[in-house]
C-alpha cells in the first residue's frame, strides 16, 4: 500500500543496516526518498539498490549538515518525513574511556542528531513527522556502554521537547529504540567472529523472545510513525526489543 504517497523522506545514514531498510520501505510505500552517507562508495551502491536520491554528508559535521539542507531545499523544496537514523556504536569501561571514543560518539549520535533536526526544522512541512533512531540501552544500565546509553537517552529528551516546541505546526516527533538488531553496526566494534558469536549468544540469551530484532522490523515503524495513521502521535518512545528491558 502506497500510505506514503507524494510524501519527500530524508534518512540520514541511509545506506546501510536500518536506514537502508527504512529507505527501501518508504519507496515500497510510495514516498520519493532521500538518503546520506559517508562513504561515497557505500552510498554509490545504496542509491542504485534503491533507486533513491542520495548525498555524500557526515552527521558530526555541522558545516555538512547545512549544506545537506540547502542541496535539499534547492533541488526538492520542503520535506515531509524527517528519519534521523545514522550512528556508531562503541564501548568502554567509564575508567578507560577515552576523550576520542567519547568524541567520536556523541559528535555523531547526539550532537549530530541534534543539528540535523535543528538545521532542517525549516524545511519542514506542517504536519511532517520527525523520527529519531534511539536505543533500549537509553533506559537500560549496562556495563561499559555509558557513552552510548547517555547519548541516546539525551536524544530521547531532546525528542520529547522538540514534540513540543513543534507541536504547534502539526510537527510530530518521536522515536524508535530497538535492541539488538542484525545489522552491519555490529561488525565495526573491534570483535572477531568468534568474539561477536559470542556476543550475539549473550544478547539473545536476555531476550524473552530468543531472537534478535531485524532491520525491516525497524523500518515498518518508522514507516508507521511517519504515516497518516499515526498522526495523533507525539512525544512517544517505542522500544523493540523482544523484551530485553524487561527481563
Amino acid at each position: 500500500m502506497e500510505t506514503l504517497k507524494n510524501k519527500i523522506a530524508v534518512i540520514t545514514g541511509g545506506n546501510s543496516g536500518i536506514g537502508y531498510a527504512t529507505a527501501k520501505e518508504m519507496k515500497a510505500q510510495g514516498a520519493t526518498v532521500i538518503i546520506t552517507g559517508r562513504r561515497p562508495e557505500a552510498l554509490d551502491r545504496a542509491v542504485n539498490e534503491l533507486g533513491v536520491t542520495g548525498f555524500i554528508a557526515d552527521q558530526s559535521s555541522i558545516i555538512q549538515t547545512e549544506d545537506l539542507v540547502k542541496k535539499i531545499e534547492t533541488q526538492f523544496g520542503k520535506i515531509d518525513i524527517l528519519f534521523i537514523n545514522a550512528g556508531i556504536a562503541g564501548t568502554a569501561p567509564i575508567e578507560q574511556a577515552t576523550e576520542t571514543l567519547f568524541d567520536s560518539i556523541i559528535d555523531i549520535n547526539f550532537k549530530g542528531a541534534y543539528f540535523t533536526l535543528s538545521k532542517f526544522i525549516p524545511l519542514l512541512n506542517d504536519g511532517a513527522s520527525v523520527v529519531f533512531l534511539s536505543s533500549n540501552t537509553a533506559s537500560m544500565n549496562g556495563v561499559h556502554s555509558s557513552i552510548y546509553s547517555s547519548g541516546k537517552a539525551a536524544l530521547n529528551s531532546v525528542m520529547r521537547i522538540a514534540a513540543l516546541e513543534l507541536a504547534p505546526r502539526g510537527i510530530r516527533v518521536n522515536s524508535v529504540s530497538p535492541g539488538p538488531t542484525q545489522t552491519e553496526i555490529l561488525n565495526k566494534i573491534g570483535m572477531d567472529e568468534t568474539a561477536r558469536k559470542n556476543l550475539d549468544n549473550w544478547m539473545i540469551e536476555r531476550i524473552p523472545l530468543k531472537k534478535m530484532g531485524q532491520p525491516g522490523d525497524v523500518a515498518k515503524m518508522v514507516a508507521y510513525f511517519s504515516g497518516d495513521a499515526a498522526k495523533f502521535i507525539t512525544g512517544a518512545e517505542v522500544v523493540m526489543d523482544g523484551g530485553m528491558s524487561l527481563a
